[in-house]
């Protein structure tokens, strides 16, 4: 019974010495949202898709889409804009035979793909 008391005694003294050690409280809420408030009337916050913000969304070019247009429509009917690749005129099926015969053949490095029969290129 005294060993548990004792027990129960250091138990009690080590929180209460662990609770002192604790670091100071964090801010309240009420704190947190006064500092955010004055940050964002300050400006220093970017809250541009927030409510009730007097900050400015940032534009992603300065440029009018009238002077972009002017000077991309005469190159894009004249044909020298990028444009994606056509695609391939093969079928699945044909790109498929192809490359089985490349790798039968041992063309590809394939060495890093399961049941291939090439060999590790070397280094």
């Amino acid at each position: 019974m005294k060993f548990k008391l004792a027990l129960l005694a250091l138990i009690a003294g080590a929180s209460m010495v662990a609770q002192a050690q604790t670091p100071a409280a964090a801010p309240t809420r009420a704190d947190v949202k006064a500092e955010a408030t004055a940050a964002n009337k300050a400006g220093t916050i970017d809250a541009s898709n927030t409510a009730g913000s007097t900050v400015k969304k940032a534009s992603k070019s300065d440029k009018k889409k009238e002077a972009v247009m002017a000077k991309d429509l005469p190159a894009d009917t004249a044909g020298s804009m990028t444009k994606k690749p056509a695609k391939s005129a093969k079928s699945r099926a044909d790109v498929k035979a192809e490359a089985t015969a490349a790798n039968k053949a041992g063309t590809i490095d394939a060495s890093n793909t399961a049941g291939s029969k090439v060999a590790p290129a070397s280094k």
